[in-house]
């Protein structure tokens, strides 16, 4: 059982997609194009990471497929993981919660998105 690495493409997200198990190359490609899609968005600082993918030799396994995703963007960690039952499920659950993990890096520091001034006594204004 040898890992197969394999790069997602794309000059601008410099993110690896490693493969363990019987994993095939449609579905590897699949889930290379629902990860690119996921982290290719106007605003994002530099990103760079791992995406380990891997089915269950197991035929019992409830769900085979599994995915852990190490992503760095800028100096943030979003850290990723997502189980299924087939290849394309994975790849889409993985956009959905890689698209998550981004957006909330990405307006973490937004001053538009604080509910509330903070009380005097934590710094905010005084009377």
């Amino acid at each position: 059982m040898t890992a197969k690495d394999t790069g997602t493409g794309d000059v601008t997200t410099a993110v690896r997609v490693r493969a363990e198990g019987d994993v095939d190359e449609e579905s590897l490609a699949y889930l290379r194009e629902k990860v690119g899609a996921a982290l290719d968005r106007r605003g994002l600082p530099t990103v760079s990471g791992e995406v380990r993918v891997a089915r269950a030799v197991a035929h019992h396994v409830e769900l085979p497929w599994s995915a852990a995703a190490e992503i760095r963007v800028g100096t943030d960690l979003v850290v990723v993981h997502a189980r299924e039952a087939s290849a394309h499920e994975l790849a889409d659950r993985l956009q959905d919660r890689l698209r998550d993990g981004t957006e909330r890096v990405a307006h973490r520091g937004d001053v538009t998105r604080r509910t509330a001034t903070p009380p005097p006594w934590r710094g905010g204004p005084q009377q």
